[in-house]
């Protein structure tokens, strides 16, 4: 990965600093986008212990999914002080927490997993192509088929009956269409786009699954769950295997529009595989994000 450069989003915990500081190991220059900023200094220290050093390829720049105005001014600043994207790793997400809406007005699910990332590619997608061979990485989730989720157009900001496992499902659901759609309109340009599921890792992505203030069965649950993804959920160096796989192998560098678990090609659900959906989503996506960007701008 020498002389790469490469964006991950949400890099400051987890399997994005994982990969952060297998890349880093690799000598490819990380920009680590984090929203908060004093977490993101001590990723940073910890990438450098382990890396012996690397202070130089380790660059920090706020982002906040959930604020379209935070994920402008990050790829303004990125396009005026980059000369190159090699890999987009749109790594960030939350999962399972209350209800509620990003600055913009929408449902946090939705907002932060998929518009967020949606506009920030959008946006350092000519940097990207002007980089090819170039990648694109959009972490998804085996939630995407849990529950039999599905996109209600009339209801995208879950106004209605929300539940925050749905609201999740359905967020991963839109990661994969993003990448299918994502993919068809890069074709002949190099720069490819894939989606991925990680795995079951330790980390705290699931912070917020087992809030006794949200629902009491969930604080049942917790006691089954903990133990099993102890005993046999990843860890976040094991975690971020496809995603460091998906960054440097060269037998993707022409695979696009697919969807790997444990670096493998994996089959995902049937309305994953929707090249109807897929655009529809893209199109109402534009309307929610570019647009609203537009306007403000």
């Amino acid at each position: 990965m020498t002389g790469k450069t490469v964006v991950i989003t949400g890099a400051n915990t987890g399997i994005g600093l994982e990969t952060a500081i297998d890349l880093v190991k690799r000598e490819a220059r990380v920009i680590l986008g984090c929203r908060n900023m004093a977490k993101a200094e001590e990723a940073k220290q910890r990438i450098i212990t382990e890396t012996g050093g690397n202070e130089d390829k380790i660059i920090l720049k706020q982002l906040d999914l959930a604020s379209f105005a935070s994920v402008r001014a990050f790829a303004k600043d990125v396009n005026e002080n980059e000369s190159r994207i090699d890999v987009l790793l749109n790594n960030a997400g939350i999962m399972l927490i209350p209800k509620g809406k990003t600055e913009d007005g929408f449902e946090l699910h939705y907002g932060v997993n998929h518009l967020g990332h949606f506009l920030l590619t959008n946006l350092l997608l000519d940097l990207v192509k002007k980089s090819a061979p170039s990648r694109i990485i959009n972490v998804s989730s085996e939630a995407h088929r849990l529950g039999s989720p599905r996109i209600d157009w009339d209801d995208m900001n879950y106004d209605n009956n929300y539940s925050a496992s749905l609201a999740y499902n359905r967020s991963k659901l839109m990661n994969i269409l993003f990448t299918r759609e994502l993919s068809r309109r890069l074709e002949g340009t190099k720069v490819t786009a894939n989606s991925l599921h990680p795995g079951v890792v330790r980390t705290e992505l699931s912070r917020h699954m087992f809030d006794s203030n949200i629902s009491m069965w969930r604080t049942a649950v917790k006691w089954i769950v903990d133990p099993l993804v102890y005993l046999f959920g990843k860890t976040p160096v094991h975690g971020a295997q496809t995603n460091i796989y998906l960054c440097i192998a060269p037998e993707v560098e022409n695979v696009s529009g697919k969807y790997f678990k444990d670096c493998a090609i994996a089959n995902e659900n049937g309305q994953a595989k929707s090249d109807q959906d897929a655009k529809r989503l893209w199109d109402l996506s534009v309307e929610g994000s570019l647009s609203k960007m537009v306007k403000s701008a």
